[in-house]
């Protein structure tokens, strides 16, 4: 019974070199099995079961791996720093998105100008002011920690406020322009995946960062999950407007209704945002100088 746990115990927590040699070898047999049509035959068939095994030994594998990845990252100070200090995380946060969002509203811009296209310019002026705010922001959690100066941070928070408002107009007469002639562009080769990549990306990590930063009591960091969800939901709208174009059957009407709904949405989303804003701060600072 001991030679049979033993033996057992060999086939299914093999070394880590079995394992990585199994994992690239089924794959190959995977794709030699599909690739060359050889699914009914006998190599076929030891395919699926030596994949099928080299998946569960990895799966096995994984919750010692995970712990031999977490201790390795919360050995280097940086890594430990980002996992464990929240403010230098929303600071590394805000960076990334801040550079990725500059280099979308380049393209945008680029983009724009190719096509002649005055929705895509347009787009890219109102990502470039976002990155503007963006930077703003970043410039006061620098100096400053989160949440120590509420005061300065709810005059900031009204600041962006106000600007998206303002920004929030312009979108919405281009919206209201794109509706009425009901136009779309189409991105060359497969740039427009690329651009579907972007808008899934920021729509995901907006709504993290408002699940997860929800209880911080800081308004520069509630300002700066507002513009994340602003361009996360204008990004929708651009690749939405631009997929009907590309990918779409011919149906103006349809194309015409959808981009006034989703359009609509954005804008009245953005407004109440904006608007909350600009309430809330201005409530919040008179309170605190009486």
């Amino acid at each position: 019974m001991e030679k049979l746990k033993s033996a057992i115990r060999k086939l299914f927590f093999p070394g880590t070199p079995v394992i990585i040699i199994c994992a690239p070898v089924a794959a190959a047999l995977l794709i030699y099995t599909f690739a060359g049509g050889h699914d009914n035959t006998p190599i076929g068939y030891l395919s699926y079961l030596f994949s099928a095994y080299a998946l569960t030994i990895v799966c096995i594998k994984i919750p010692t791996m995970t712990k031999y990845i977490s201790r390795r990252i919360h050995n280097n100070k940086t890594a430990h720093r980002y996992l464990t200090d929240i403010p230098f995380r929303i600071r590394v946060s805000l960076y990334m998105t801040l550079g990725i969002n500059a280099l979308y509203a380049s393209i945008k811009l680029f983009t724009g100008i190719y096509y002649g296209s005055v929705w895509f310019i347009t787009l890219s002026v109102y990502y470039i002011t976002l990155a503007i705010m963006r930077f703003l922001l970043l410039r006061h959690i620098k100096g400053n920690d989160i949440g120590t100066d509420y005061i300065s941070e709810l005059k900031r928070y009204r600041v962006c406020g106000g600007v998206l408002l303002g920004m929030n107009a312009a979108l919405s007469g281009m919206a209201v322009l794109v509706v009425l002639e009901n136009r779309g562009i189409k991105y060359a080769g497969y740039l427009i995946y690329a651009m579907a990549a972007y808008t899934f990306y920021t729509t995901i990590i907006s709504i993290r960062n408002v699940i997860k930063y929800r209880k911080l009591n800081s308004p520069v960091l509630s300002a700066a999950k507002a513009i994340n969800l602003a361009a996360a939901l204008v990004s929708m709208l651009s690749l939405e407007t631009a997929m009907l174009a590309q990918f779409g059957n011919g149906n103006d009407i349809f194309r015409r209704n959808i981009t006034a709904i989703t359009s609509g949405a954005v804008c009245v989303t953005v407004l109440v945002m904006a608007v909350f804003m600009l309430i809330s701060s201005t409530i919040k600072l008179n309170k605190n100088r009486q």
